[in-house]
This record gives C-alpha cells, structure tokens and sequence, in this order.
C-alpha cells in the first residue's frame, strides 16, 4: 500500500529532514513558503489546517497571520515528534497542534476551517482527488485551500538541468546525508508523475473549488495553486 510505503520512507529520514529539505532546494524553499503564506493571508483565516504538515515548517510560518489555531496532520510519528519540538521551542503549543492523520480520512467536522494547506505533500497522497475532496469538505463555505508542490520547469536549458538535477545529483546528495537512497530517488520519481499546472487545476475544480489560481515560483520549479470552496 502507497501509504504505508511512504510512511516509512518518512519515518526514516525524518532527522535528516529539515536539513535536507533546505540544502536541496539551495535555502530558496523558505521563500516559496513565505509566497504561500502571502497567498493564504487573502483569505483572513482564523482557523487553519495544514495537511501533510511533515515537521510543521508550513504551520509554522502560517503564525505570521496571526491566526486563532492552527492544526497540523501528518501520517509520520517521528516528523511530528520534531515538529512538536519546533513547536514547544517557540512557545506555540497553544496555537499549533499536532496529530497522526490521513489526507482521504481528515477526523474534523464539516466547515471546521476557514482555509486549508499543504505544502510538499500533495504528491504523497494515496488518492490525490480523495484528499483534495476532504480537504474541501472540512473547510467552511468560502474557505480556502492552497497547495505548494514542486512543478516542472518548461523553459530550455533550465528544463533539462533541472532534470538532471533531479534524477543524479538530488539522489546522491540526499543518500550522503540521509544514509537513504530510496526517499530521494522516490522524490523526483514523484515530481514528475504528478499532475500540474491546468491538470492540478481541473483536479481542484473537480473538488469542489472555484477562484482557481497558479503562480509558478522560480522559474516553474514550484507552483502555488489557491482555490475559494
């Protein structure tokens, strides 16, 4: 079963994670973040669901808006475990919360949020449309989602670097590191199976969501899609 393949990949870099994730992308995932938080302030939210929340570094720079609350599901114990710890270093325990969950089985009432995110995690879902769908149905009428997930650049020759990039260099430096060689092979394998740009699109709109917007980071390596349910 895909999920629990890819909880485990998880569970065993989850030490390596935050180090990797920052290396890898060459520091410039802290501002893809800070673009997607942008993009989540137009929707004024209060209460906010980040799903995938890994070891809450979305959650986490989501407090900038000052929202209510902010709860954060994850498949992975040892990535919560670490981002509890982010959590309680910076004295937000009161505001953010952790727990174990599934994208397609979200355990919250309908309209319990007013905007939901996901950030490098939408590729991990076992049944991408199940997950966007849950995502909807726990937010309120007028709530919004927005995903940030790693794209294709379409421009030559950053295309073909960055699919060297991806399939040689990635995988090495991540297995150096992270002493795995399968969950850095698996990352590019998932970048480039998943559906972007007007494909993600129509899967929101599928969803159940409306106001369908992309913005391509960096020259197309990540996108920001938003939507209004």
């Amino acid at each position: 079963m895909q999920k629990e393949y890819v909880r485990s990949l998880f569970d065993k870099i989850a030490y390596r994670y935050d180090l990797l994730n920052h290396l890898l992308s060459g520091g410039v995932d802290l501002y893809w973040r800070r673009a997607a938080v942008r993009t989540l302030g137009t929707f004024r939210p209060r209460r906010i669901l980040d799903v995938a929340t890994g070891t809450a570094d979305f959650a986490l720079a989501a407090m900038r808006l000052a929202p209510d609350s902010i709860v954060g599901v994850d498949i992975s114990d040892p990535m919560l475990e670490i981002g509890r710890r982010k959590i309680a270093q910076r004295r937000l325990s009161d505001r953010i919360r952790l727990q174990n969950g599934e994208a397609e089985r979200l355990e919250f009432p309908d309209g319990t949020f007013d905007a939901a995110i996901v950030a490098f995690g939408a590729r991990n879902f076992e049944h991408l449309d199940k997950g966007l769908s849950e995502m909807g149905r726990v937010l309120r009428p007028g709530g919004g989602i927005v995903v940030l997930e790693f794209s294709r650049p379409r421009i030559f020759p950053l295309k073909q670097l960055y699919f060297f990039y991806f399939k040689h260099i990635l995988p090495t430096i991540g297995r150096l590191i992270s002493n795995d060689t399968e969950a850095y092979q698996y990352l590019p394998d998932t970048v480039m199976r998943f559906p972007e740009g007007e494909q993600f699109l129509d899967r929101l709109k599928a969803a159940g969501f409306s106001s369908l917007r992309e913005q391509r980071l960096t020259f197309g390596i990540a996108t920001i899609y938003s939507g209004v349910k």
